[in-house]
């Protein structure tokens, strides 16, 4: 118990897409591949399986399509989590927001802890989403291992 109080391991990032115009989804790209905004650097690795991650972000408004997918993933993401949502379709619905297939933004299935503005959003502002995601993610393991 003493040594996982001091010894944390390096955050995994699971992305989820709900439903976006792949905008943000290319930025998210930009953050994972081009050395320049490289969200390694923070010490975040990528997983493909939610089941491994510690930071979630989620791009685009919840679709009818995408809403169950939505809640089966988010039931397998381990607790203590980080939920971010990025660009502003995350965060309200954006342009789509009064479209028929349109459920609602992410908060209204999950307790979003980082909210990435922006349309599409840029490489910078998703790093400094993360890095945030990160101390959250920190104090959170912290609030886990005492209680």
């Amino acid at each position: 118990m003493l040594l996982s109080k001091y010894a944390t391991k390096s955050p995994w990032l699971f992305r989820i897409n709900t439903g976006s115009c792949n905008g943000c989804d290319v930025e998210l790209a930009t953050t994972a591949l081009i050395p320049r905004f490289d969200v390694e650097r923070l010490g975040c690795k990528y997983t493909g399986s939610p089941k491994h991650a510690d930071i979630v972000l989620i791009t685009g408004p919840v679709t009818a399509r995408s809403e169950n997918y939505l809640k089966r993933m988010l039931v397998e993401i381990p607790e203590p989590r980080v939920i971010v949502a990025i660009g502003i379709c995350a965060i309200s619905g954006g342009v789509f927001k009064d479209s028929y297939s349109i459920r609602g933004p992410v908060d209204k299935y999950v307790d979003v802890d980082v909210n990435v503005s922006g349309c599409p959003v840029r490489p910078q502002s998703i790093l400094d989403g993360v890095a945030k995601a990160i101390e959250i993610w920190k104090e959170k393991i912290e609030q886990f291992h005492e209680g």
